[in-house]
């Protein structure tokens, strides 16, 4: 089974320090959407996994949360892909989880539901967080550029995983590799 799991804010649409808190304020980084289209097209199948703390912040509800989400469905399938399963962890960052990352919890959830390993699975994320949470699941972590990754690239002091433009670029580089 080909899979991808990736992050929400700051690799499929903008990240605001102040939270997407509504469909408005969602908006994709340019190409994101035409590469999940892509990596649907070419058999993958493609999974979120999001903190998503505005929750526990107070911020926002579940009805926003599931509002942004099927707008985000909504634009991936007008560009002619799919979204397998968004999971999110809605707690605030004081709140100990094991699904929210860095703890590798959605993507272990995801590869239980799915029967499967995780390794050299792609987990393409912006933050550390990411980076950490697909370490601990055994997955292979992926750094692009877009909402936190430049910042995330200065100050990453393990071993820099592959890192990539944006999401269009990394796309195009794992269809490339077969």
């Amino acid at each position: 089974m080909k899979l991808v799991i990736l992050d929400r804010d700051g690799v499929i649409n903008e990240d605001s320090d102040d939270y997407i808190k509504s469909p408005d304020e969602w908006r994709p980084i340019p190409g994101s959407l035409e590469a999940i289209a892509q990596l649907s097209q070419a058999g993958y199948r493609v999974f979120v996994a999001s903190n998503q703390s505005g929750i526990g912040r107070g911020l926002f509800d579940f009805a926003a949360l599931f509002a942004i989400h099927d707008r985000l469905q909504r634009a991936v399938q007008d560009a002619g892909g799919r979204i397998d399963a968004i999971e999110f962890a809605p707690e605030h960052p004081q709140q100990s989880s094991p699904m929210r990352k860095p703890a590798p919890g959605m993507l272990l959830d995801i590869a239980r539901r799915l029967g499967i390993g995780l390794e050299g699975v792609p987990f393409v994320g912006d933050s550390a967080a990411d980076l950490d949470a697909a370490r601990a699941a055994g997955a292979r972590p992926v750094l692009v550029l877009t909402g936190k990754g430049l910042r995330t690239k200065k100050e990453q002091t393990l071993d820099c995983p592959e890192v990539y433009d944006d999401l269009a670029a990394f796309v195009a580089a794992e269809l490339a590799a077969g």
